[in-house]
């Protein structure tokens, strides 16, 4: 089963690909306190739909290039201007 992440998207670099910042909460195993962790994932982007401020799904696929291993689903919120 492919994995799917929400985030949002913080660059668009080159031609059909997009960078997607994912954030998550981790517990510290001695103190207990919560914190934020943050990933940037570089995905597909077909269509060049996405753009920056976007929050978009995206789910794991074949590798497509030496660093995107992911793929733009949808968008699931437009960025307001």
């Amino acid at each position: 089963m492919a994995r799917k992440l929400k985030g949002s998207v913080v660059s668009k670099g080159a031609d059909k690909t997009i960078i997607v910042k994912v954030e998550s909460r981790r517990s510290h195993k001695l103190y207990h306190k919560q914190y934020t962790v943050s990933k940037r994932y570089p995905a597909h982007d077909e269509k060049n739909e996405a753009t920056v401020g976007d929050v978009v799904e995206i789910v794991e696929t074949r590798p497509i290039s030496k660093t995107k291993h992911f793929k733009l689903e949808t968008v699931v919120k437009r960025h307001e201007d």
